[in-house]
């Protein structure tokens, strides 16, 4: 059990990537607080864990709201009496198309969710990290944050701004032993968001054009995303910080 009683929350858990992160983790051990704004969908992943013999809860909350960040933390520290770990996988975007395209509203958001919360999640969890004596966050980025796509200009400055954000923080913090590390995707076609970033439904013409682009000639999946999170929230990679894992069959070679 590579992650045996550590304390983990995944946000973004009630499907896809984060699911996949989710039950991964608990499966070698970990004690995990699925989050989701989905509740109906949380509580599933949950279930799904608890049938198989893992230890985890549900917790509904709002990952750009600093208050529902702060009550996450809070209840991951009175469920497990610790955090040890925090991965930061709520992430959306719009759709592809031209820049000018997008809306304000649409760049608010997109900004919200993907940055926002990383601010959020640190200023929060670092607290729990230093009662803690060290602690990680892992922050789910994107291969776009360093091959950018085009059509997706606003989702890939996010992506962006997350890795560069991470860098610094681990930085920062590694005098206290607390550990920032990020996980670059590549495009997935199974997730809920996948539709968007195509610009519209994942048919024959658009899997074929985003493969042409991975020489390992397959996809990522929820699982290949969930083994490098594994690596980085375990004890092996106890001196790994400032990083990114691009989990992408050498598209960003």
């Amino acid at each position: 059990m590579r992650v045996q009683d550590k304390s983990i929350i995944v946000t973004g858990s009630g499907g896809g990537i984060g699911e996949g992160i989710a039950k991964r983790l608990a499966a070698e051990g970990a004690k995990v607080v699925v989050n989701d704004v989905d509740v109906a969908a949380g509580e599933r992943v949950v279930a799904q864990i608890v049938a198989a013999g893992g230890v985890a809860s549900f917790f509904a909350a709002d990952v750009t709201k600093s208050a529902d960040m702060k009550a996450l933390v809070a209840a991951a520290v009175q469920r497990h009496g610790k955090l040890d770990v925090m991965v930061n996988n709520a992430g959306w975007t719009h759709r592809n198309r031209p820049a000018l395209e997008v809306s304000e509203d649409e760049f608010d958001k997109c900004f919200a969710v993907n940055v926002k919360s990383i601010y959020l999640s640190t200023i929060h969890a670092v607290p729990a990290f230093r009662a803690n004596k060290g602690g990680s966050l892992i922050n789910i980025a994107s291969t776009a944050g360093i091959r950018p796509r085009p059509g997706l200009t606003w989702y890939n400055g996010s992506k962006g701004a997350v890795i560069t954000t991470s860098k610094s923080l681990a930085a920062e913090f590694g005098p206290e032993n607390i550990r920032v590390n990020c996980i670059n995707p590549v495009f997935n076609p199974d997730t809920g968001l996948s539709a968007e970033f195509a610009g519209g439904p994942v048919d024959d013409v658009r899997r074929a054009r985003f493969l042409a682009t991975i020489p390992l000639g397959r996809f990522s999946s929820a699982l290949d995303v969930a083994n490098a999170a594994l690596y980085l929230a375990s004890d092996e990679a106890a001196f790994i910080s400032g990083v990114c894992i691009e989990v992408d069959g050498a598209r960003c070679a």
